[in-house]
């Protein structure tokens, strides 16, 4: 029998009760375990001999503390140390608890956006980073292996296993009071609602704000698996009641968190949902002009270049990277770097983590709206007086999967054009992507699980934005629609 678990980007996921079960899941851990004890013996690994100490958390999806506890009894029979965080914690929380307790990794139980029929199991290095394929890949071969033995535990009844817990907050607040200035968002009186989205942010952006002395209006904060019924995703849909409210002339900015709290939503004071791509730049320039901070700037593939554009105009390199935020927090890692981030949400900066938070980039942007007193649009608009403007979207194209491996050996082989604008330079480095005249460009990216191919677009007007994605979907389908 074929192992059904599979990391992606971000780790295992899939359907809970199908795909995401109790026995799938004690397998991925076994495997896991069998991992880290290869390394603890292994003499060149950084965990060598180190105190098998193995953080776990969840999210507020249906199982989530119970999937959790099942991964701490095989990881605890395995000869290893799980340590479980009190309650449901975000992604970055876990990260940095992973650095404070000096673990040798952590096990997180989230499908971070996913709908709430998904969770996931995510495994995080000793340094809070996503874990890369080169790890990832032996906890899969583990798991065909124990497979083919027939491998079965012996197990509590799923709910009656224990094990240590901490809690993961204080040390995790101590950080963020450093690397924000609070003083600063209270002193602006800023009126911020936050789009809490029934997930693990709950006391983490909203605590802080009210302790900076904004006054907070919370939206979604009880917990509730379903997640309103749909995906936990603060993108423009997901933020449109917290929009709403800002419209309405009762908040100055709307923040808002994902289900695990690593990606970000952000509407300026008109309700005006700002892109990932835009908070990113921002991000860089207050963070470079305003506070001063030294360093580079990385971006994923498909990620605008709108912070290329901005970090000229501020004389800082710009590295590029495969889309995943572990490649992002591995240069951020080696070298100094103002801030990192990608098209899909996520962001961290130079002092903390080399994992997205999005707890950290919402409180950016409501120090920027305070150590500048003008909104974020205006903000941007003075910029784009600078750079020129950006036009970007991201489309995903059905294509049969027997047409999918030659559409992406046509795109392989290089393009000579995208409809009437011609190519400059082709990049492979995640995918496939064409640099154009005027710095115009597209992308594409296959899905893994899907028979789709995503095209991310960006064009320095809305007219030349229409036909690129026009051009796009003529190469990938043969017609226009």
């Amino acid at each position: 029998m074929k192992s059904p678990i599979h990391f992606g980007t971000s780790g295992w996921r899939g359907l809970i009760a199908h795909d995401f079960t109790f026995e799938y899941l004690r397998l991925a851990t076994q495997g896991l375990a069998l991992t880290l004890k290869s390394e603890l013996r292994r003499k060149n690994s950084p965990i060598h001999d180190k105190r098998p100490l193995v953080v776990i958390g969840h999210d507020t999806r249906f199982l989530g503390r119970k999937f959790a506890l099942a991964a701490a009894e095989i990881l605890q029979q395995a000869g290893l140390e799980p340590l479980l965080t009190q309650r449901d914690a975000p992604t970055p929380v876990i990260a940095l608890g992973i650095r404070h307790k000096k673990a040798i990794g952590g096990v997180n139980i989230t499908a971070s956006h996913n709908p709430f029929g998904y969770s996931g199991f995510k495994f995080s290095m000793p340094n809070g980073a996503g874990a890369p394929p080169e790890f990832t890949g032996k906890i899969e071969a583990h798991t065909e292996k124990l497979l083919t033995k027939g491998w079965q535990p012996k197990t509590a009844v799923i709910g009656t296993f224990s094990c240590s817990e901490f809690n993961p907050a204080p040390a995790y607040l101590r950080r963020i009071r450093k690397l924000i200035d609070l003083r600063a968002i209270g002193k602006a009186k800023l009126r911020i609602a936050v789009e809490l989205m029934h997930g693990t942010g709950r006391g983490y952006l909203d605590t802080l704000l009210e302790e900076a002395g904004a006054k907070v209006t919370r939206f979604h904060e009880n917990l509730n698996p379903l997640f309103g019924g749909g995906s936990p995703e603060p993108n423009e849909s997901g933020m449109a009641e917290a929009a709403q409210f800002v419209r309405s002339g009762q908040a100055d900015l709307a923040l808002g968190l994902d289900g695990d709290a690593d990606r970000f939503g952000i509407v300026d004071r008109d309700g005006t949902w700002l892109t990932p791509n835009q908070v990113l730049a921002l991000a860089l320039y207050h963070l470079r002009n305003n506070r001063g901070i030294k360093g580079a700037v990385v971006r994923t593939v498909p990620t605008s270049h709108q912070v290329d554009a901005v970090a000229e105009l501020l004389g800082v390199k710009v590295h590029e990277t495969p889309v995943g935020f572990k490649h992002i927090g591995a240069l951020m890692e080696s070298e100094p770097i103002i801030v990192g981030g990608e098209e899909s949400g996520g962001l961290s900066i130079r002092g903390h983590i080399p994992e997205k938070d999005g707890v950290l980039a919402c409180l950016l942007m409501a120090e920027l709206v305070a150590m500048e007193g003008k909104p974020l649009g205006r903000i941007l608009r003075d910029l784009e007086k600078q750079t020129g403007e950006f036009h970007t979207d991201r489309i995903n194209i059905a294509v049969p999967t027997a047409e999918k491996a030659a559409i992406l050996r046509k795109l392989a082989g290089g393009l000579d054009k995208i409809g009437r604008f011609v190519v400059q330079r082709f990049i492979t480095t995640d995918g496939f992507k064409f640099l154009l005249q005027e710095g115009e460009w597209v992308a594409f990216r296959a899905s893994g699980t899907e028979p789709v191919i995503r095209c991310y677009l960006e064009a320095k007007s809305a007219a030349h934005l229409k036909k690129l994605k026009s051009a796009c979907r003529k190469i990938l389908t043969g017609n226009n629609r």
